[in-house]
Order: structure tokens, then sequence, then C-alpha cells
């Protein structure tokens, strides 16, 4: 059985010698390309990432206020409840979600004042700023979110 070995000719060494000093000399060329390109992605990409954050803090907020909202009208159309009734309802919610100075507003003012079958109404807001987790918010600051719930009255005849 004969065995095949390879050998190579010295012009062979010769010219892979060559390549790579070639190769070494194109890489000490473009030491810092690296650099250079995070420096142009970087900022584009920290956009991206903060806005993703401050959008997704809108939405979860968002969601807190709409069930905040849906849970004070829930008390309102009950017999006997009060506004006072319906603001301790609606904090409580929002405070045990961390989120702090919501305005909330009952329609009517006293909810035992709506006949049986008449739309109560509970709006809950807030200012993004004051629930953004970025110290100032880039795409969303100034902007208020809100809910609305509308329920009928339940009441005896």
């Amino acid at each position: 059985m004969l065995r095949a070995t390879r050998r190579f000719s010295p012009t062979v060494r010769a010219a892979d010698h060559k390549l790579d000093k070639v190769c070494r000399s194109y890489r000490k060329k473009r030491r810092g390309a690296a650099a250079v390109e995070f420096a142009v992605v970087a900022p584009i990409f920290l956009l991206l990432v903060f806005g993703m954050i401050e959008y997704g803090r809108m939405v979860m907020v968002q969601q807190v206020l709409v069930n905040a909202s849906r849970e004070g009208a829930r008390k309102a159309v009950l017999d006997g409840s009060t506004q006072q009734d319906v603001v301790d309802v609606v904090q409580q919610y929002t405070n045990s979600a961390s989120i702090q100075g919501v305005t909330i507003s009952v329609t009517p003012t006293n909810p035992q004042d709506a006949a049986f079958g008449d739309p109560v109404t509970v709006t809950v807001s807030v200012g993004f700023n004051q629930v953004s987790w970025l110290p100032s918010p880039m795409y969303l600051g100034g902007k208020t979110l809100s809910a609305t719930s509308v329920m009928r009255r339940e009441s005896v005849q």
C-alpha cells in the first residue's frame, strides 16, 4: 500500500509567506474599525432600547389604569357606594401597582344620585412623567395616560 505524502516546494511556502504578510498588514490597518463601527451603531441601539423601555412602561401603566377605572366603576354602580368609596378602590388598585398621583373623576359626582340603569362613569388619569422609569422621558414626556369605564347603575326599585 502506497502512502500519499504531500510535499510543498519552496516556492509554495514563499507564496504562503507573502500572502500572510499582506493579510497581516491589512489587519494592522483595520485595528480601529471596530471602535468606529461601535461609535456609529451604539447611539442608535441605545435609542431603540430606551424607546422599548418607555413604550413598555406606557403599555403597562395604561393597562393598570384601565383595570383601576373598571374596578372603580364596579364599586360605583352598587347600592350605597359614595364617591369616596370609588376613589378609595381606585387608589388602592393603583397604589398596589406603585402608581402614585392619579386623578380620579366620577360622574355623577355622587353615584347614589344615578337612577336605575343610568350610566356611571369613572375616569382615571396620570401624567406619564410621574410614572416613567427613565429620568426624563424622550418620546412620551408631557403625555397624559387615561382610562374611562362606564357601567349602568344597579339599584333595587
